[in-house]
């Protein structure tokens, strides 16, 4: 549940994508959603970590690593947005709204994150536990129960080998910036296909974003799912 806020201001702002502001030249002076979406990431990450740690002291640091990556990847969040049914609450503009993205993942995810984000300034971190723990408690048996929490790279090789019988193929299509804050694009070919892209601070990163890409898609679009390129 979301809490109440002392400034409803920061609550109106969690929940306005820019596509919102793009469409409505009047709303002068607000602010999209995803500078406060930058903090409720760091804030998500830090609560995530220490609820674990707490929580589970036989696991060691892989293991915690790993667990937190599958609680606060864009899918897991994109849930927990739906169970707050932040989808209907959300300010987009008609474009955004058209091709779906109410119901699109990231979208919903980055909506969470900036929800709590907000929270923090608004109420600060006890509150941040209070609207985070309860879905870390509901979510992280599920995960270790179907081994959730494993690499995406390990768990895309395993499907696409038992379903396609290729191995996955990563390639490095852009690195850009400079040397010490370098940006790697890469993209993941299951066969002749390439089938999602994943950018990050690291070529290893990107290549866990796009394996986590394609299991999403793989699972939303199993017959379906067009390719990047073929």
């Amino acid at each position: 549940m979301i809490p109440d806020f002392h400034d409803p201001s920061l609550l109106r702002r969690a929940l306005t994508h820019r596509s919102y502001l793009n469409e409505h030249l009047e709303a002068t002076g607000e602010q999209d959603n995803e500078r406060l979406e930058f903090l409720g990431d760091a804030v998500l990450d830090f609560i995530a970590g220490a609820w674990l740690f707490d929580r589970y002291p036989q696991l060691d640091e892989g293991k915690l690593t790993t667990l937190r990556a599958a609680l606060v990847r864009v899918a897991t969040l994109a849930e927990f947005a739906r169970k707050l049914g932040i989808s209907d609450r959300m300010r987009l503009g008609k474009g955004e709204i058209d091709t779906g993205g109410r119901n699109r993942s990231n979208i919903l995810g980055d909506a969470f994150e900036a929800i709590l984000g907000a929270i923090y300034i608004d109420r600060g971190i006890d509150a941040c536990r209070e609207f985070v723990i309860p879905f870390l408690e509901a979510e992280t048996p599920s995960i270790m129960q179907d081994n959730g929490d494993r690499d995406p790279k390990s768990k895309l090789q395993e499907w696409s080998q038992g379903a396609l019988n290729v191995t996955p193929r990563y390639k490095i299509v852009d690195a850009s910036g400079p040397d010490h804050a370098k940006i790697f694009t890469v993209e993941v070919w299951l066969g002749d296909t390439a089938f999602a892209q994943g950018i990050g601070p690291s070529r290893q990163m990107a290549e866990q974003i796009a394996a986590r890409e394609a299991l999403e898609r793989a699972v939303s679009h199993p017959a379906d799912a067009e390719p990047l390129s073929s």
